[in-house]
């Protein structure tokens, strides 16, 4: 395999702080709280999985969450984003109700899906999120239609959908980025490459370690950033916004990271025949998007440890007022079976 990422895949690189300069001081804070908010609702979920409290499976997206922080910066409400299959951290970017998620994932009715979606099937459009499905490169056709909807309803609004490095492996994304040049959608592809699909690195499954080399192919500008840098990440992703919004059409950006669970549940896969060590985890984890950036607002001095501890517990008291509440909280009654499969009108009739 060509490794076209140099440094970007390797994991005893970019362990500094990250460039913090001209940043507002309260969005650094803001993206702060969030990833914190994130990782710590991931950690929750990681831990009623290992407990036997979740029934069905959860992908966990810890150490990936500057991604969806940072280009959630850049988007409203009106715009049009769907996830994949590890889509937590998309949702709560855009709306930070944890208690919610937490709901869902235990399978009862106040979660965003009324409890019959699970982690992976998520929805909350009211706030942007159009969903999550686990099959593979499911949403990208919806997210390109979306998206020439919004371009045929004369709005500025966009449409983004999140990808793994593996989904570039599905005959559907690649049509869908023709689709999107030849339309002109205003459509920001958001690759999260973490270097793994499921349990298989993607050197064993393609030629190049780059997947933005596929916007190269379609002639869709695009960028390669260093996706635990959260500064970095919403720079780059608000200069493609931008132009889509100015009617230039689809975009692409690749966002290197790393994963530190394993492809479902608590685990980290290291001994099921996994490309990936204890030490290339503990590396990564040394690139960690939070602690990255926090080391950045504390050398600026416009960030303290006393402050950070203060709203760790502040995160920590609300998580678990969540979570019991969730688990208190009422499994959908049996009339609900069907009460999401026709519309109102058609079940009146």
């Amino acid at each position: 395999m060509k490794n076209d990422l140099k440094d970007l895949s390797n994991p005893k690189k970019f362990h500094n702080s990250i460039s913090i300069d001209n940043e507002d001081t309260e969005t650094l804070q803001q993206m702060l709280s969030t990833m914190l908010l994130i990782r710590k609702t991931e950690q929750q979920l990681a831990l009623g999985k290992k407990n036997n409290l979740i029934g069905g499976p959860v992908h966990l997206g810890a150490g990936q969450e500057a991604i969806a922080v940072g280009v959630s910066q850049n988007l409203r409400k009106t715009d049009r984003v769907f996830g994949a299959h590890r889509s937590h951290s998309h949702l709560l970017a855009l709306n930070p109700n944890f208690y919610r998620l937490f709901a869902e994932v235990l399978g009862k009715e106040t979660g965003f899906s009324k409890g019959m979606g699970g982690s992976m099937h998520l929805y909350d459009q009211p706030n942007g999120f159009y969903g999550s499905v686990p099959i593979v490169a499911g949403t990208v056709a919806l997210a390109v239609g979306a998206a020439m909807a919004a371009k045929m309803q004369k709005t500025d609004d966009i449409g983004v959908v999140y990808i793994g490095d593996g989904a570039l492996e599905e005959g559907v994304v690649h049509e869908s980025f023709n689709l999107a040049k030849i339309q002109k959608a205003p459509m920001l592809f958001v690759i999260e490459n973490n270097l793994f699909a499921s349990h298989m690195h993607i050197s064993s499954r393609q030629p190049s370690d780059m997947t933005s080399r596929f916007a190269i192919a379609n002639n869709i500008p695009h960028k390669l950033v260093d996706g635990n840098d959260v500064v970095a990440v919403s720079k780059a992703s608000k200069e493609l916004i931008d132009d889509m919004r100015a009617g230039k059409g689809p975009a692409l950006i690749e966002l290197v990271t790393y994963r530190w669970y394993g492809h479902v549940d608590w685990r980290v896969d290291v001994d099921v025949g996994v490309e990936r060590s204890l030490d290339d985890i503990e590396n990564w984890k040394k690139r960690d998007p939070i602690l990255r950036l926090s080391k950045s607002m504390i050398k600026a001095k416009i960030w303290t440890m006393e402050q950070e501890k203060i709203l760790n517990n502040k995160i920590d008291k609300e998580i678990q007022i969540a979570w019991e509440k969730a688990m208190n909280d009422s499994y959908p009654s049996s009339d609900a079976t069907l009460k999401y499969v026709y519309s109102q009108e058609n079940n009146e009739k």
